[in-house]
């Protein structure tokens, strides 16, 4: 892939679209960011500046306003699009389910009717091992079973690739591949971005961080699943190694015949979160301070993943370990907290 190809990366402000287009811009693909900034900054572009040595093109636009998306497909020659713009909180989609099917689902039909507009026909969805729901095979494997969600913003998921693939069956041009995440972590080895939430953090990885920091309590939620130590059990993969995996699949879809594929992005190891809390306290060497609360409408009990299938096909494998993760979210929260975003 060493021409120069426009891929629009939607989201690309974003934890895991930031991380992304450094990878994509760093193999030699010309990016076009489209982002509303409801949960990101406008100062991630210069943080992508100061790691690539240039700024991609960015559109501060709402996807849900399909006039405005039309018009950045005329203004670029656009060769794929990766769409993670999504809002994606469990227990925000739970109290307020509207909001998620409004968004999530609105911006993905819009997007794929200004693709075919434009004769686009490689699309990189961004989804979830929520889609799998509270499944009791682990580890899952993408012939697990679809489940009925655990919440709202599963179940836009779940919609969003049924969408997919409907469109890919009524079409003769669109290919898709569909990345089905485990739990992205850590920040980037330049230390420049990460998860920049916009107000108070609501992901394990930010809010353990900070509480040691702070020396505030830390929430554990649930203490009675049927795990070894009673916590919740999550395969977290490093937020490089997944932004490596989208420029592996785009590469896939370069070569590949078939129209439409998933593939499950994790490590393969479960961890569980007074894991996490243990490998915090080991790192910074300070004590986190624990409380157990009630279970969270919305959580899974346990997930991991069998990668086999991305090793093989999109001949990726995820690099980084669980100290790596912890120690790259420090980092990148030391240099946050000194930064007026």
């Amino acid at each position: 892939m060493s021409t120069k190809k426009k891929v629009v990366v939607t989201g690309g402000l974003g934890y895991i679209g930031s991380h992304t287009v450094v990878e994509l811009m760093q193999q030699g693909l010309e990016v076009v960011i489209i982002d509303n900034l409801c949960n990101s900054s406008v100062h991630i572009l210069s943080q992508i500046e100061e790691i690539v040595g240039e700024k991609p093109v960015f559109y501060q636009i709402d996807l849900v306003d399909i006039s405005a998306v039309r018009e950045v497909f005329e203004k670029e020659d656009v060769d794929s699009v990766i769409h993670f713009a999504a809002h994606l909180l469990v227990n925000e989609s739970v109290v307020d389910p509207l909001k998620y099917y409004r968004n999530n689902l609105v911006s993905l039909i819009n997007l794929l009717e200004v693709m075919n507009e434009f004769s686009v026909e490689k699309l990189l969805f961004s989804s979830s091992c929520t889609v799998y729901g509270d499944t009791k095979q682990v580890p899952v494997t993408e012939e697990t079973p679809v489940f009925k969600a655990s919440s709202p913003y599963g179940t836009t998921k779940i919609m969003g690739e049924q969408i997919i693939e409907d469109v890919v069956n009524s079409s003769s041009t669109l290919k898709s591949v569909l990345l089905r995440y485990f739990n992205p972590v850590g920040a980037h080895s330049s230390g420049k971005i990460g998860e920049l939430s916009i107000g108070k953090p609501s992901h394990l990885f930010p809010i353990i961080s900070q509480a040691i920091e702070s020396e505030s309590v830390f929430k554990v939620f649930g203490k009675d699943y049927q795990t070894p130590d009673g916590t919740p059990v999550r395969d977290y993969i490093h937020v490089q190694d997944l932004a490596s995996a989208h420029v592996a699949a785009l590469q896939h879809m370069e070569k590949s015949s078939c129209s439409i594929d998933a593939f499950n992005i994790g490590t393969g190891n479960g961890f569980s979160v007074l894991e996490i809390i243990r490998e915090f306290e080991n790192i910074s060497k300070k004590k986190l301070h624990v409380t157990f609360e009630e279970r969270r409408e919305g959580d899974v009990e346990k997930i991991w993943a069998d990668s086999n299938k991305a090793k093989e096909k999109l001949n990726w494998t995820p690099r980084f370990s669980l100290e790596e993760m912890v120690r790259s979210c420090l980092v990148w929260e030391n240099y946050r907290s000194s930064k007026e975003w």
